[in-house]
């Protein structure tokens, strides 16, 4: 693959807290490699504003390795950016051409405040992971992972929700700003384990509370969510969801 270097033109959203106005404010950088990683380019802005004393731009980023869901931000309007099943740390600056503009952006959701720059607050994500509760099956010692046989439809399935990094590209991406994507996904791979099933009632009722309590709008199935997920969550997760809350809200009034 053909290695070059590029000058770019970024229009960067600035907002010292979450009660004052933003702002975009534009910036040149030069001599980008094609091979950086979004995040080591922003890396170089920072080290150039530094440079001329200037308060760096705030970013969320933790692994770069596309597991920890820390690098959100809208790149060019679209969360995580162009690529395909792709978190920011793992897009790659040869997805962009010599003199570009690049517009950079934090997530925008009334449920997930900007702190500062592109760094939203995702708290509301652990709220709802924490009103989920835990899973009471007494496990004792660890046994042999073949020792419960589970169906493998199923054990594909609670593996692939299970990859949920909560980034909040969903949330992101969605015009309802509706966490569902995200939720079904907590929801699902429990459900579909013997462990979880103790406390599987009571867990999506506690937990679609608090996604209302926290301010996320509803889901109207437009699929954007799906369509911009870094792990590729399938929106059959939000069906599995709406009937575990079904049989959760029958079983209730009972």
């Amino acid at each position: 693959m053909e290695h070059y270097h590029m000058g770019l033109k970024l229009r960067v959203w600035r907002q010292k807290n979450s009660t004052s106005e933003g702002k975009f404010v534009e910036y040149q950088v030069k001599n980008i490699s094609s091979e950086m990683s979004f995040l080591e380019m922003i890396d170089v802005l920072n080290e150039q504003l530094i440079a001329e004393g200037q308060d760096p731009v705030a970013f969320d980023h933790d692994c770069r390795e596309g597991i920890c869901g820390a690098c959100s931000m809208h790149i060019n309007g679209k969360p995580h950016g162009p690529w395909k099943a792709n978190t920011t740390c793992q897009l790659h600056m040869r997805a962009f051409k010599d003199g570009e503009t690049i517009v950079i952006e934090p997530w925008r959701a009334k449920a997930l405040p900007v702190i500062k720059d592109l760094v939203v607050d995702r708290s509301a994500f652990d709220r709802i992971i924490q009103a989920g509760g835990y899973v009471s099956v007494n496990t004792g010692n660890a046994v042999d992972g073949n020792a419960l046989p589970i169906n493998k439809d199923k054990a594909d399935a609670s593996f692939a929700a299970a990859m949920c990094i909560g980034c909040g590209a969903c949330v992101a991406a969605c015009k309802n700003s509706s966490a569902m994507l995200f939720l079904s996904a907590k929801v699902s791979h429990l459900a579909l384990l013997p462990q979880g099933d103790p406390e599987r009632h009571s867990r999506v009722l506690n937990m679609v509370a608090q996604m209302d309590k926290e301010g996320f709008g509803a889901c109207t199935n437009t699929g954007a969510c799906e369509a911009t997920c870094p792990k590729e969550i399938s929106l059959t997760n939000i069906a599995r969801l709406n009937k575990e809350y079904l049989s959760a809200s029958i079983a209730a009034t009972n």
